[in-house]
């Protein structure tokens, strides 16, 4: 059995808060600058030259990427083997607490959904908890803004909608979207599951590079499908037009019931923030 301390906890999560809001990943930046070569038209060209020139700012300076630096969303991967010396849950709150004062990041908590009072320090974070063989822990924090988070839609569909029922739900909540998250956009997508797992699994589909399709070739295909039929949209870099509206769709799936084809469209922004550490 591993010990882990509840303190490497808190420590860990402080700096994958403060750094996945200042640093994005380098699948998303590769993405990013090769749409910009493949972009046709320039008024398209050049907002996603300013979206590079923005994180390149971001790198240098250790700032954020976007003023809106998001609900934390932590996932934790928690080996079997593992015993945690202390509060894991307070420990990870703790650490958001310490990463978005630290961090000078804006605090987007409300402690309660219709009172609307801040909770000042961006607690408590949304924590998913997943056990797993081993007897390590991963950590990954994903902040999550709402810009994107507030165009998400989940569906429960009828089994005779088939994977064209998902299609075109999928195509629909992002034309439906349109400019307002923030595109060039990442597109999680979950299909199966009770209606919140689907919810789940688009969020989860988030996590994924942006240059890894996924491990089904049927699912890759379809992956592939979505994003050119996204593109063809013509809502373009922040709703300008162009060919670029998203850099990637990401699947994940999950069996579900005979009588049921969930599906949770997940959008996020260009700056489609995660970090991982594992103890």
């Amino acid at each position: 059995m591993k010990e882990i301390k509840a303190t490497a906890v808190t420590e860990t999560v402080k700096r994958l808060c403060i750094e996945a809001n200042c640093h994005l990943t380098d699948d998303i930046k590769n993405c990013i600058s090769s749409c910009y070569e493949r972009e046709e038209w320039q008024g398209a060209k050049e907002i996603l030259g300013r979206i590079i020139e923005n994180y390149e700012i971001a790198d240098e300076n250790d700032c954020p990427v976007c003023q809106d630096t998001g609900v934390a969303c932590v996932f934790l991967k928690i080996g079997q083997d593992v015993h945690i010396d202390g509060d894991l849950t307070r420990a990870v709150n703790e650490g958001v607490r310490q990463g978005y004062t630290e961090g000078y990041l804006r605090k987007s908590v409300v402690r309660d959904p219709l009172d609307r009072v801040n909770t000042g320090d961006n607690t408590p974070a949304m924590i998913y908890y997943d056990i797993v063989p081993g007897d390590k822990l991963e950590i990954t924090v994903a902040p999550k803004g709402f810009g994107s988070e507030n165009m998400s839609k989940i569906a429960m569909l009828r089994p005779s909608d088939g994977v064209e029922g998902v299609k075109e739900f999928v195509i629909r909540t992002v034309l439906e979207a349109g400019p307002n998250p923030c595109p060039p956009i990442v597109v999680g997508v979950g299909i199966g599951g009770t209606f919140d797992k689907a919810a789940y699994l688009a969020k989860c589909a988030l996590l994924r590079p942006v240059d890894e399709r996924n491990s089904d070739p049927y699912y890759a295909a379809l992956e592939d499908e979505l994003l050119e039929r996204i593109n063809a949209l013509g809502i373009g870099p922040q709703g300008f037009g162009g060919r670029t509206t998203a850099l990637a769709v990401n699947i994940e799936k999950f069996p579900t019931h005979i009588a049921g084809l969930p599906v949770a469209v997940n959008i996020n922004c260009h700056v489609t923030r995660h970090k991982t550490e594992v103890l």
